[in-house]
């Protein structure tokens, strides 16, 4: 089909979109078929969905309500209009793309923007007095809207926030002003010798061959230079992140670190090979210390643990870009040495409590207490924070 200059899509479009889902193609194959790039169908597809809520509410052994959120929906095509049990006996939420509902949304909208900016004067104030409430706390505009219903698109806030219409400016929101170049440090990276076996080749290797076993990311964060440390666990699935303090950045620490968890996990009736079965870090001398982590106390090996490429970051994007989630709240340069382990699972807590616009609107925490549970997450040392509650900057560690 030939692109047209046109940039918005058409009814006979969305029709097509619709009958695309139903047959189960991809957004890349969609956008193939309409002339159009894959990112406007993914975008179509998002934000015009139809979440209905199951009736059907079941509860696990420990009587805890299990989650309804349906696992395929949190990766493409979000929706379940070809999903051959959606009619049947499936108990989970349904979300669906109607070609009729995205059509008539889409002209509303319109509709609304030649009128001009439709707020009262109410409804603008209140509107003012809630983006001014959590940029305060220091949340990000995509977890405001997410938790409060304002009215508008991201967009038109952006609008009026550049026109001087709220109390708030664009300086105050998180992630305007650009970060400082990184200061190069000469590190000290674990022997060669060490990781063979281990090599991240061996790795993709590996996850190629046993792909039900959930890969952990691993990295450390830095305070003050000879101080403590924390050391952070990632699992990509989800973006869950864990926080563990260091009394100094070396091979002992991170060994009683696992041995601790360990110990936490068995009290709990968890098993560490269940929950860590693959481990990925970079090439910090302080993980040069293999078999405390991939082994028990008895010498049992639980976990494999590989190392990426020398300067890739790369290769574990997910860790490197929570990691600036955790700046927003403790910029770098700034001594941990203070810190207790509970000041960490409070600041990891408010960091999982994020809605997340890759989660298709759900926390770090919904998605893993539904892939794992909520115990789990408890023994790990984060809770649930309520949204409004949520707090993105250096003022959740002043208030507490």
């Amino acid at each position: 089909m030939k692109e047209r200059k046109n940039k918005h899509l058409t009814f006979d479009e969305r029709l097509e979109i619709q009958e695309c889902l139903t047959r189960e193609m991809t957004f890349k194959a969609i956008g193939r078929h309409l002339g159009k790039d894959q990112t406007t169908i993914s975008k179509e597809v998002k934000r015009n969905l139809i979440v209905n809520p199951t009736t059907s509410i079941k509860k696990d052994k420990q009587g805890q309500i299990i989650s309804t959120i349906c696992p395929k929906l949190l990766k493409a095509p979000f929706v379940c209009n070809g999903c051959r049990r959606k009619t049947v006996s499936c108990s989970f939420d349904k979300s669906m793309y109607y070609a009729k509902h995205a059509q008539k949304k889409y002209e509303e909208q319109l509709h609304l923007a030649r009128e001009g900016i439709p707020l009262t004067k109410e409804s603008f104030y209140e509107m003012d007095r809630i983006l001014s409430s959590g940029i305060d706390k220091g949340q990000h505009l995509y977890h405001i809207m997410q938790t409060q219903d304002l009215g508008v698109s991201k967009s038109t806030v952006y609008r009026h926030l550049q026109k001087g219409y709220f109390s708030v400016h664009p300086i105050d929101f998180p992630r305007v002003v650009k970060f400082k170049a990184r200061k190069v440090v000469r590190e000290i990276y674990i022997p060669k010798a060490l990781k063979v076996g281990r090599e991240y080749q061996r790795y993709l290797e590996y996850i190629l061959d046993n792909p039900e076993k959930t890969v952990v990311q691993m990295d450390t964060l830095i305070g003050r230079i000879g101080g403590k440390a924390i050391l952070t666990l990632h699992f990509p699935v989800g973006n869950f992140m864990v926080g563990k303090l260091l009394e100094n950045k070396n091979t002992q620490s991170v060994s009683q670190v696992f041995v601790e968890l360990r110990e936490r996990l068995i009290e709990d009736g968890f098993q560490f090979a269940d929950i860590f079965p693959v481990i990925l870090t970079d090439n910090g001398s302080e993980f040069s210390d293999i078999f405390s982590i991939e082994n028990n106390v008895y010498g049992e090996k639980e976990s494999m643990l590989f190392f990426c490429d020398p300067n890739q970051p790369n290769q574990k994007p997910h860790i490197e870009k929570n990691h600036t989630l955790f700046r927003d709240i403790v910029p770098k340069g700034e001594s941990f040495d203070e810190f207790s382990q509970n000041t960490l699972d409070l600041i990891f807590s408010h960091i999982n409590s994020v809605k997340r616009k890759e989660l298709n609107g759900k926390s770090p925490f919904d998605v893993f207490t539904f892939m794992f549970n909520e115990t789990l997450a408890n023994t790990l040392g984060i809770r649930c924070i309520e949204a409004p509650e949520v707090v993105q900057s250096p003022k959740l560690l002043k208030v507490n």
